[in-house]
């Protein structure tokens, strides 16, 4: 069976970095060690891994990192902090402000 990761690395600036691979330890050595100079990690390093989840359907891992790579930087520190509590708050948050934005146009 064939196992993907969606991943968050925190860069040595603090920004974080979402990818996706199908082999977390190479993928991660790849980044550490610069091997694309136009990668966003490039200039960031040194970087370390503070999340990972893994999938066995491309798919699903293909629309989770999708989903995440949208998330504001506290979002995902939450996540991959495993402060479920934090995420439930900051989601309902954004919820919360866009249906009073929605109510405000309305």
């Amino acid at each position: 069976m064939k196992l993907y990761y969606v991943y968050i690395l925190k860069c040595s600036d603090e920004l974080l970095y979402t990818g996706i691979t199908n082999n977390i330890g190479r993928r991660f050595c790849e980044h550490q060690d610069g091997l694309n100079k136009t990668c966003f990690t490039y200039k960031r390093r040194p970087v370390e891994l503070i999340f990972y989840q893994e999938f066995n359907d491309v798919n699903q891992a293909i629309f989770f990192e999708k989903k995440i790579k949208n998330w504001s930087g506290k979002k995902k520190l939450s996540l991959a902090n495993g402060d479920y509590d934090m995420l439930q708050i900051l989601s309902e948050c954004r919820n919360a402000t866009h249906s009073k934005y929605k109510n405000n146009e309305g």
